[in-house]
């Protein structure tokens, strides 16, 4: 049984598969056609851990390592193989090296750039990937801040080798974070992609994410359901408007998303809270 999930984020494809499985396996992996990937095993049962080979009969020379990823060129085939396995979840990333390489302004690739590895560990890189797979089927519009930023982060991870001391980074020049502010008050609840914003402001993705959050606190997407929520709240306290309709207005699927996240960061049901501010 093969489960997959996909999603793009940034021209990154992202695939979620999860297979349940018999014992013995040996597949060759799944690839779209030159793009270069980033594979991460999320979960796995069974006797045998499952590893990636470059060939379907050498075994993988590096040991076995939980959360392991794998970093693979354009060109580059790939197998899964278990002695005894009987459930797997992993991701894919795969994406156009050039492309992300100058949309995301890395001008000389570093870190892992494009020699492959079969196996290595990096916990903030798995853990970014593992939120991007939970967000594949969210439908919510801040999805797509939230996964632009994470895969803009990944690239970053991935391809860059910091040169900046950590806390040395600044925020965005007023002049910027008012264009930014107005940018996302005039498209709400509608999505908006990083990459609008970054250009807005004439920088690269991932200098924009820091930068943004430097001034006000928050990341992108972060600032956009809080606005959201802000502007629910303006709904709830100044009209008799049905909760259906404000969490349409708002954005959101409906009002059973609407409520769930409403009290998740207020404290409360959105009716509650009208009820007590009206009283």
């Amino acid at each position: 049984m093969v489960k997959t999930s996909s999603r793009c984020w940034n021209g990154m494809i992202v695939d979620l598969n999860e297979r349940a499985c018999t014992g013995r396996v040996l597949c060759q992996l799944e690839r779209h056609e030159d793009l270069t990937r980033l594979g991460a095993q999320l979960e796995e049962v069974g006797r045998d851990p499952a590893e990636t080979r470059s060939a379907a009969n050498t075994p993988n020379p590096l040991g076995y390592q939980p959360r392991h990823l794998y970093f693979a060129p354009a060109e580059m085939k790939l197998w899964g193989h278990s002695a005894d396995i009987r459930y797997v979840k992993c991701a894919t990333i795969s994406f156009p090296f050039k492309v992300i390489q100058e949309r995301l302004g890395i001008v000389q690739p570093a870190g892992l750039a494009e020699t492959p590895q079969l196996r290595f560990n990096d916990d903030r890189l798995w853990t970014l990937i593992k939120l991007l797979t939970e967000a594949i089927d969210d439908v919510d519009p801040t999805a797509q801040l939230y996964g632009d930023s994470l895969t803009a982060a990944i690239a970053a991870k991935l391809l860059v080798r910091a040169t900046e001391p950590k806390g040395s980074y600044r925020g965005l020049s007023p002049l910027q974070l008012k264009d930014a502010i107005g940018y996302l008050e005039d498209r709400m609840p509608k999505k908006v992609e990083l990459s609008a914003l970054a250009e807005l402001a004439g920088l690269s993705q991932s200098h924009y994410c820091r930068a943004f959050k430097v001034s006000t606190g928050l990341a992108p997407y972060q600032w956009q359901l809080q606005a959201r929520i802000e502007r629910a709240k303006d709904l709830l306290l100044t009209t008799n408007r049905p909760l259906d309709d404000v969490a349409e207005a708002t954005g959101f699927a409906d009002a059973v998303h609407f409520g769930r996240t409403f009290r998740r960061m207020i404290g409360v049901p959105p009716a509650a809270w009208r009820v007590d501010r009206h009283t």
